[in-house]
């Protein structure tokens, strides 16, 4: 699928980081270490964000670095990691992703997206995390919240993460990739939530095509 018109996103796209940057203090740099990043990413999948943060928490309590993490007792991790859901494959996943970091990069998670996505489980939005996130490398990473808000707003028209992505490289300019997921996360969360947005306190409402629409019915 193609982005949308070229001039409206340049156009719109200042005034959008410039209001969500006014009520959300950006967060990339509170825990920058890029193995925590991307474990923590990998146990985000499918699960919530407090779920992530709970099991993330207990896990690096008691395993911090990669090799206590891929020689600890499959068992232990399950039960540190229980919270995140799915934590039988989660937790051999970790183990595995440790394991490799610790043997073949001397516990240094690589910073480059080829090496990234060649460790088990990691796609895209988890190799992105990683580079802003734990090095602050400017990349966009795409979850449900980037994807859904591009398409909700109108910066893009994409069926999936992956092409929106692909299609909010090509539209939005390098300055803001950095801080785009993590301000259009803390917006979907609050604001733009799946279901029930609350257009009424939305303070990008008048450059978004979903609520536009709405507003004509």
């Amino acid at each position: 699928m193609c982005a949308k018109n070229s001039n409206k996103v340049d156009k719109s796209i200042d005034f959008i980081i410039e209001k969500l940057e006014e009520i959300y203090t950006l967060r990339i740099f509170e825990d920058s270490d890029p193995f925590r990043v991307l474990i923590r990413t990998i146990l985000s999948q499918r699960t919530r964000d407090e779920n992530t943060d709970a099991a993330s928490a207990l896990l690096f309590s008691k395993f911090s670095t990669p090799e206590t993490i891929a020689f600890a007792p499959v068992e232990e991790v399950e039960v540190l990691i229980k919270k995140s859901g799915f934590y039988h494959v989660k937790a051999r996943r970790v183990k595995e992703v440790s394991r490799i970091i610790h043997e073949d990069y001397n516990d240094t998670v690589p910073d480059n997206l080829k090496e990234l996505l060649s460790l088990p489980g990691v796609g895209r939005k988890t190799a992105n995390c990683v580079l802003v996130y734990g090095f602050h490398e400017d990349a966009i990473p795409v979850d449900v919240h980037v994807h859904r808000i591009s398409n909700r707003i109108g910066l893009v028209n994409t069926r999936n993460p992956d092409e929106t992505e692909l299609e909010l490289m090509k539209v939005i300019p390098k300055e803001y990739w950095l801080p785009l997921n993590d301000l259009f996360v803390q917006f979907g969360q609050t604001i733009c939530r799946p279901i029930g947005p609350k257009h009424e306190i939305c303070p990008i409402a008048e450059v978004c095509d979903y609520y536009n629409e709405i507003q004509k019915e």
